[in-house]
């Protein structure tokens, strides 16, 4: 069984592969799949954290992991930190930094996160919410960089292809876009710009990782 990333909208994804389903920021789900192993929550905006949604792709046995205000807010789950690493079934989750740099919408005193996923052999970054941080340098055999183009909150279409060259993934792909805010074109911008294979889904679409 091979690893299996399927975009489900914004910056909700699904995250499959032997042993395990990883759930980040569910959010207008489609169905009620209740199948995750792990939901990863990175931040406390709406748009991230829905209630409705995680109850939605959760069973019995899913563990929620998610910043300490979110597990406050919710009133359950396994809080994490940047830097903290949680191994959960046959994943491994790797708190990463997410914050804004010069914009006040997630700042790093919160301690709100990004992720590195390692399953199955394969290093998945989710960048949550973020700017180009200096935190990014230091990521090291990202097979796949799940990277925000919108711009205004997050990383634009062109510093996230500056992101890509920090990071070095082996492939990328674009969200927060087409939705609240960002554009296909941003998506688009980003691919034409990124420096290594970008893959542009649409809402629903899955790509197997080799």
């Amino acid at each position: 069984m091979a690893v299996t990333v399927t975009w489900i909208n914004h910056a909700s994804f699904r995250i499959s592969g032997p042993g395990s389903v990883v759930y980040i920021d569910p959010w207008k789900m489609p169905t009620q799949p209740a199948d995750a192993d792990i939901v990863l929550v990175s931040h406390g905006h709406f748009d991230h954290c829905s209630a409705e949604d995680i109850e939605k792709v959760s069973g019995d046995r899913t563990v929620l992991v998610a910043p300490r205000d979110v597990v406050s807010k919710l009133g359950y789950g396994q809080a994490i930190t940047p830097g903290d690493e949680l191994r959960i079934d046959a994943a491994s989750i790797e708190a990463v930094c997410a914050y804004n740099l010069s914009k006040g919408f997630h700042p790093q005193a919160n301690d709100w996160i990004g992720a590195v996923i390692n399953l199955d052999g394969k290093r998945i970054y989710y960048a949550g919410d973020t700017d180009l941080t200096p935190e990014m340098a230091s990521l090291t055999s990202i097979d796949l960089a799940l990277l925000p183009v919108g711009g205004t909150y997050t990383l634009d279409a062109e510093e996230a292809a500056r992101a890509c060259g920090e990071i070095a993934p082996v492939a990328a792909m674009p969200y927060h876009w087409g939705d609240i805010v960002g554009s296909r074109r941003d998506a688009e911008t980003f691919a034409e710009s990124a420096g290594c294979e970008v893959h542009v889904l649409q809402p629903g679409q899955s790509l197997e990782l080799p």
